[in-house]
């Protein structure tokens, strides 16, 4: 077993035992979450085309007279959205949806500098080094990545289309929380080495269901962008059942047969809803697991969390498709994947930082 411990610790030596670090990825963490908020009200309210360019850096500066803001308005003017789905709209309403798309892109920028500066910082005073900063640069170079993604997924709805597409979107949210799980993950590493995990029962089941709970909530997450994308929340209104069915008709009703699972809405419906069944019975059954057997209650401490957000989120999640997913409830749901994603990321950080049995 020391053998074990030892080995464990090594890995683990290039992340600095910084509060200060520690503080700073964790700060960022809660700035992606609130991007992946104000994001979820940017397509909530139909904002995200309302910008059609993508200037990285002039961008973040709005239009300042109303000269800039009409011609803001009548590059919007120019793309299908407004002349299929607003035509008519006036001025103060097109400022209502521009600045919900500049204040998400503001955010972007806002993140970008709030990790490059102190990340510059802690690597030139010598607190990042070796392995653990060239993650936190990865992290740094994905952040940049992201922004390119989401102008691509905008691009997708500036010609032929009225919307983004669903496959954009996903990527774009996918991105979006693989960055603030990296974010969770490495503030944990940075912490003191008396948080680390003494564990002498953990079972290999254990072990795998914490990843395949990990997994699980990223299938999910990206379902979810699939049902936000093809406005499927907006059909189905009803649980548990689907249209009076456990299994809804039409469910195989797309040819080719694979695009019923990325443009069918029933069958982008049914699919959340039976991974999420999923996702809640295996937290459940990993949770009470742990309890029987784990001998560091920081480890069923972090199992609990997880499985209450994750029983949290469908609930929120069913209130949402009942009540026709209005901006609120489907905010919260939106903040809750976010933080689902933190609750798992959390909880197997602690199993994978525990000994062996």
């Amino acid at each position: 077993m020391a053998v074990s411990v030892s080995n464990r610790a090594n890995a683990v030596t290039s992340a600095p035992e910084s509060e200060a670090v520690r503080l700073w990825l964790a700060f960022v963490a809660l700035l992606v979450f609130a991007m992946v908020v104000v994001g979820g009200a940017t397509r909530l309210t139909d904002s995200g085309l309302s910008i059609t360019e993508w200037q990285p850096l002039l961008g973040a500066i709005p239009p300042l007279s109303e000269a800039d803001w009409h011609t803001a308005f009548e590059k919007y003017k120019a793309i299908p959205e407004y002349s299929i789905v607003n035509a008519g709209m006036d001025l103060e309403a097109f400022k209502s949806i521009y600045w919900w798309e500049w204040s998400h892109r503001f955010l972007g920028r806002f993140i970008g500098v709030a990790f490059a500066l102190p990340f510059l910082f802690f690597w030139l005073t010598g607190r990042l080094r070796g392995s653990f900063a060239l993650k936190c640069l990865g992290v740094l170079a994905l952040g940049g990545l992201q922004g390119a993604i989401g102008w691509y997924m905008v691009m997708s709805g500036l010609v032929d289309r009225v919307d983004v597409s669903q496959y954009r979107l996903a990527l774009h949210l996918l991105t979006a929380f693989s960055i603030l799980a990296l974010l969770v993950w490495l503030a944990l590493e940075a912490g003191p080495s008396t948080d680390r995990i003494r564990l002498q029962t953990l079972t290999d089941w254990q072990r795998r269901t914490a990843w395949a709970l990990f997994v699980l909530v990223f299938v999910q997450s990206g379902l979810g962008a699939l049902v936000a994308g093809t406005k499927a929340g907006l059909t189905y209104n009803t649980w548990p059942l689907m249209d009076g069915k456990l299994v809804p008709s039409g469910l195989l009703a797309e040819t080719p047969w694979y695009l019923n699972f990325f443009e069918n809405v029933a069958t982008v419906q049914f699919d959340h809803r039976m991974v999420a069944y999923v996702v809640v019975l295996l937290a459940i059954a990993h949770l009470a697991s742990l309890v029987r057997s784990a001998d560091d209650e920081r480890i069923v401490g972090s199992a609990a969390l997880l499985a209450g957000c994750v029983v949290a989120q469908m609930l929120v999640g069913i209130w949402t498709l009942l009540s026709g997913v209005p901006l609120e409830l489907g905010l919260a749901h939106q903040a809750g994947a976010a933080i689902v994603i933190a609750a798992t990321t959390f909880h197997l950080n602690r199993i994978t930082r525990a000994g062996g049995r």
